[in-house]
């Protein structure tokens, strides 16, 4: 059975090693009374320790059905092996009084495979039950999804959106655990792409609907939100893919569809959809087709000729690996981004290997002719020459592309075209916006052809999928800040359009982020620069149904850290203090559900603007992200309260001005949790999750209190009642969460117990293990 979560692999650490140990006490003689009581304990605490375990599994098998039968058997499988260790472990005395073993150490060795594998199979069948559970949230957001995009008004929409919203936060939760528990790098890397396409889309999604329900006629604002839609079901089916190990629902149809995007994406057919989820699955789920890769798979096969001194059989295929080497280096001498410098050295190297191969290629004939059964000195000096030229290449190309990304950065500056467009845009002027357009569009491909570069040099796999992916999101988007330009350009007045425009610029600015950062961590991996990795800790828990990504250790900013962060901090007083005032008006808060509510996320804001002083109760970050939580949680209860006042407030421009603004509320919010949720490991990660929690903290308060001040505009113009209860909104939770994860055998294993050592002596289990 194969192993492919952190959390069962750990799970099984502490059996194992107890096993271990009565393994090897088999193997010599016992002597010590002592030490023979410690193997009798052992092997109760491991059959104490597996009886409990089985019984979580049995009540686990009891509200699935879909595995009851399977988990039953292997746990009366751990059960009865168990039980036999503990036989095992079980001694007899002589007649002289020397002790003896029951079994040998055969037995004892069938007897803890056995175990292990009866236990291994009732925690993969437990993990299905959590994948279950994943499934059912994905299916839950899809459900929305569609409900969402037959939406017929603002009112449906509305609260269309903020189901969705729900559902997402939970896909987001229960997602982000698995990416963390996943063992293996590219599948964790596939995960972290779905799951922030999921996030950017969110903003996307809601602004692309209001245009297209504002605008209906509109082709371009529809192929703004059709790209959204599409973009998020392909994030969908990639999770589906991940937690499925390669399985991709009513995929087959579209296996052989065309691997290149469609010039308009964003177009939301049958065809389209198909051929997008089927780019997805052939480039970048199955392989990615590198030149790195193509290198490394090459000097392997030169590698393996000091074995098979380059025989007949193998001889194709080190011709063939250099063919495929050398073709996919024709995307950097074939660019037209690539100086003539790098082309001709790039050029001259792909020679040298071809030469140095061939050199290869004729030892080995010789050696084939004389019957060598041995490697020669001179294929050791050729099979040396020919992964110098290899290595040699491979750099060259590395630094092409890092090059290529270096100068692209120098020299462009990404806001004056975004500048240019939203200008040209709200002026309606067409001819002038069709000049930028032009240019915005020679600019995204030139990104484009840096990032398909920095793609083929990627060394980890991790990069490789994270590359792709951009390169793919930059093809889609681009196309889509052109679309939401044409959009306010035909409707110049509409505020909608406008934050449609703002929230696709946005997002393309975090692409161009993106593929500088890539394209810098690649540059220091090239460099031997090892980057902070991370350190997986196993079943991490709070408490029973717990996640599975341990929660970080709360740490402290640096004065420096504060001070990047103080900007944040201000502009979020300064908004406070202007909620204030509003709410300062009306002397009665207490009885006000409203102003009440209000008061409560200034203070909640304000402290939290004393964390970026190092002031206050805030400590700790994870002080800051608790308090996140808390803000998110207590906008949305503000958010059904206004969202109640206003069915009192007469239709009109107030009215308008005010649910314009609440409609707001929701993505805020949503936004805010995801960023909170997001788990992350290192200092500077730590701290990058803050800055973006304080940001998104000042984005909520913003809209907050516009809302609140128009509010209470509202409620001073047209002398209304506002007093309301509040509600509260249950987390939305899975039923069920792995117990199984949550069990561990150090509670019966990690008592001291004293075993014999090679010298003689004793040795303690360690208790931490």
């Amino acid at each position: 059975m194969e192993i492919k979560t952190k959390s069962i692999e750990q799970t099984l650490i502490p059996l194992v090693t107890q096993i271990t140990t009565l393994v090897n006490a088999k193997e010599k003689p016992i002597k010590s009374e002592k030490t023979l009581r410690a193997i009798v304990r052992v092997g109760q605490a491991v059959n104490l320790a597996v009886e409990r375990f089985v019984s979580v599994g049995e009540s686990i098998a009891d509200n699935n059905p879909e595995i009851k039968i399977d988990m039953y058997q292997a746990c009366k499988d751990s059960r009865a092996a168990g039980t036999l260790i503990e036989q095992l472990c079980e001694i007899q005395r002589g007649d002289v009084g020397q002790a003896r073993q029951c079994a040998d150490k055969n037995g004892m060795v069938r007897a803890a495979r056995s175990l292990l594998s009866s236990v291994t199979k009732v925690l993969i069948l437990a993990d299905t039950v959590v994948l279950k559970h994943l499934l059912s949230a994905k299916d839950r957001v899809s459900i929305s999804l569609n409900r969402l995009e037959n939406v017929a008004n603002f009112t449906e929409f509305v609260k269309a959106f903020s189901q969705f919203g729900t559902e997402m936060v939970e896909l987001a939760h229960l997602s982000g655990d698995r990416q963390n528990d996943l063992k293996d790098e590219r599948r964790r890397a596939q995960m972290a792409a779905a799951r922030q396409i999921l996030e950017r889309s969110t903003m996307m999604l809601l602004t692309s609907s209001k245009a297209c329900l504002r605008h209906p006629e509109c082709e371009t604002a529809r192929e703004n939100r059709d790209t959204v839609f599409l973009q998020m079901r392909r994030a969908m089916d990639l999770i589906h893919f991940v937690v499925k190990d390669g399985v991709i629902p009513d995929l087959a149809a579209s296996s052989k569809g065309t691997t290149e995007p469609r010039k308009n994406s964003g177009t939301c057919s049958k065809h389209s959809k198909k051929s997008s989820i089927a780019e997805w699955r052939l480039e970048d789920l199955n392989q990615c087709l590198t030149v790195h890769n193509a290198i490394k798979k090459f000097e392997d096969i030169v590698e393996m000729t000091r074995m098979t001194l380059v025989g007949p059989a193998y001889r194709d295929q080190l011709t063939s690996a250099l063919d495929t080497v050398v073709e996919r280096t024709q995307d950097f001498t074939d660019s037209a981004y690539t100086s003539n410098e790098h082309r001709e050295k790039i050029l001259l190297l792909c020679d040298r290997a071809k030469l140095e191969l061939n050199q290869l290629l004729r030892i080995g004939v010789g050696l084939d002719q004389a019957g060598s059964i041995s490697p020669s000195e001179d294929l050791e000096a050729s099979i040396l020459q020919t992964l110098r030229a290899s290595k040699d290449l491979k750099q060259q190309l590395q630094d092409t592309a890092l090059d290529h990304a270096d100068e692209l950065f120098k020299i462009t500056d990404e806001a004056e075209f975004m500048s240019q467009l939203k200008n040209a845009a709200i002026a309606g002027d067409h001819d002038r916006l069709e000049e930028f357009a032009e240019k915005f569009s020679e600019h995204a491909e030139h990104i484009q052809e840096v990032c398909k570069l920095i793609h083929h040099v990627a060394n980890t796999e991790s990069l490789q999928v994270t590359s792709k992916n951009l390169d793919y999101c930059l093809k889609v988007y681009g196309i889509q800040v052109l679309n939401a330009s044409h959009t306010l350009c035909m409707h110049q007045t509409s505020k909608i359009a406008k934050e449609n425009l703002d929230v696709f610029m946005e997002v393309w600015q975090s692409l161009v982020n993106d593929v500088a950062s890539i394209s810098s961590e690649i540059a220091e991996l090239c460099r031997g620069k090892l980057p902070e990795k991370p350190v997986y800790m196993s079943l991490p828990r709070p408490g029973r149904h717990g996640t599975t990504s341990k929660p970080l250790k709360p740490a402290k900013l640096d004065m420096e850290e504060q001070a990047k962060i103080a900007k944040l901090g201000l502009e979020m007083k300064l908004l406070t203090s202007e909620m204030d005032a509003e709410t300062e008006k009306y002397s009665s808060a207490d009885s006000n559900d409203i102003v009440f509510r209000a008061r409560n996320m200034s203070q909640m804001a304000f402290s939290m603007y004393q964390f970026t002083r190092g002031e206050g109760d805030l400590k700790t970050t994870q002080d800051l992200f608790t308090q996140a939580e808390f803000f998110a949680e207590e906008a949305n209860k503000l958010y059904k309260l206004i969202r109640h006042f206003s069915y009192q407030v007469p239709s009109g421009q107030h009215k308008k001005e005010l649910l314009d603004y609440l409609d707001k509320v929701p993505t805020f919010v949503q936004q805010l949790q995801f960023t909170v949720k997001n788990p992350t490991v290192g200092k500077a990660a730590t701290f990058t999750k803050v800055d973006n929690v304080i940001q998104e903290t000042k984005n909520l308060m913003n809209i907050i209190s516009k809302v609140v001040t128009t509010c209470l505009v509202c409620a001073t113009e047209f002398n209304l009642d506002f007093r309301g209860s509040s509600t509260s909104r249950s987390r939305n939770t899975s039923p069920y969460r792995n117990e199984l994860e949550d069990y561990t055998f150090n509670d019966e294993l990690n008592n001291t117990v004293e075993m014999p050592t090679k010298e003689g002596g004793t040795s303690v289990s360690d208790p931490n293990i």
